[in-house]
């Protein structure tokens, strides 16, 4: 099945800890990359953690590693897709429409936001 989150949405985080307890909750962020074998999503400036790399050293001699932050992975279930007319989060549908293309009949598959009926 078709992932109703794709790459360069803009996506809410539903769960978790609120934002002034420390938390994701209610944040909103673009999607970078969307994992479906293990149903995640990396969320821009969501789910931020502290990474250690080693110390070494480049092709060019100068020495890389030290502690850095970088966006983990969320679980797909913990965002929902950000409905753009409205601006808050919604659940996606599907709506089939037949197009024609090059002589030939084609069903195509459209994403519409739950809450407001627009296309997405």
């Amino acid at each position: 099945m078709a992932s109703k989150i794709k790459k360069g949405d803009l996506v809410q985080v539903i769960t978790g800890a609120k934002a002034e307890r420390g938390g994701d909750r209610g944040k909103q962020g673009k999607v970078l990359r969307v994992f479906t074998d293990t149903n995640r999503v990396l969320v821009e400036g969501v789910n931020r953690v502290t990474k250690h790399t080693k110390v070494g050293q480049s092709q060019r001699g100068t020495k890389t590693g030290g502690i850095e932050v970088v966006e983990a992975p969320i679980h797909i279930s913990n965002v929902a897709l950000v409905d753009p007319s409205t601006k808050k989060p919604t659940r996606v549908g599907f709506r089939t429409e037949t197009v024609e293309r090059n002589g030939k009949q084609r069903e195509v598959r459209i994403r519409v936001a739950k809450s407001s009926g627009k296309d997405i």
